[in-house]
């Protein structure tokens, strides 16, 4: 699709992206035709889908199976007014009316070992917006399997922290944290408490490190991880060197396919 391809209202509403000469009409195509999977719709969540279906990606996917709660509305933006509906429902409503080009594929169930490589298949890059451990580590493992590039983030109290994995191109989540803490070891966010601005900044990152790897533009976080103090407003960036025993993407890799084992001694601790 060229220029001319495009409606008067697309040109008028990507208008920004195409006066950039490393995006243009070209990649604003590319983002159109593009398919990408958000895992969660929480406090992380809400800024990766707003931004990406602002930014015109064509096919977004939602995973989560909770119901909007009170408490949630602190941070988790992308539900206002919509109380004790589904997630999904929730932001794939607020999509709609933010950008009507862009289609919404919902999953209101929880990822697990048994469904996660099936729904991952059709999708170009994996955002990783999950609240817990288990789930980090399943979402790992399986698009270092499936050879799917992933964006992760976190988030505790005033920090978070945000990397971008390509599988077997360099390291992977397991590189840097083999194994999960302890259970009990990290308070969930009922207990210890999370800013409400803060997945706002991370989550935007992540949406950021999707755009620019579905236009092939810049340089991603690849063996690096930000790490964000929003106490003392510091940036900090960690090398992440690719480890040669990693159980997943080492030489010699332990975790060859995704079975229930692999996830049931992971600390399931919410930090969202």
């Amino acid at each position: 699709m060229m220029i001319d391809d495009f409606t008067d209202e697309q040109i008028r509403r990507y208008s920004r992206h195409i006066l950039l000469q490393e995006v243009g009409g070209i990649g604003q195509q590319k983002l159109l035709s593009s398919k990408v999977l958000c895992i969660g719709a929480g406090g992380l969540g809400s800024p990766i889908i707003q931004y990406l279906a602002a930014a015109g990606v064509g096919t977004i996917g939602i995973v989560d199976d909770d119901i909007v709660d009170l408490s949630n509305l602190q941070r988790q933006v992308i539900h206002g007014g919509n109380v004790d509906r589904p997630k999904v429902e929730s932001a794939k409503e607020f999509v709609q009316k933010l950008n009507p080009y862009v289609n919404v594929i919902t999953y209101n169930h929880r990822i697990n070992p048994e469904n996660i490589l099936e729904i991952i298949e059709d999708y170009d890059i994996i955002v990783d917006g999950s609240d817990n451990f288990s789930t980090r580590f399943l979402v790992n493992d399986a698009c270092v399997l499936a050879k799917k590039p992933l964006s992760h983030g976190s988030i505790f109290r005033f920090e978070g922290q945000v990397t971008t994995i390509l599988p077997h191109d360099g390291p992977c989540y397991r590189c840097l944290f083999e194994h999960a803490p302890p259970a009990g070891m990290v308070p969930s966010c009922q207990e210890a408490g999370v800013i409400g601005v803060l997945p706002g900044i991370i989550g935007v990152i992540q949406a950021t490190e999707v755009v620019k790897y579905l236009l092939g533009i810049g340089e991603l976080l690849t063996g690096r991880m930000i790490y964000y103090d929003a106490l003392y407003m510091s940036f900090d960036e960690i090398k992440i060197r690719k480890n040669p025993t990693c159980p997943v993407c080492g030489e010699n890799p332990k975790i060859t396919s995704i079975k229930e084992e692999n996830y049931q001694d992971s600390c399931a601790c919410s930090i969202e």
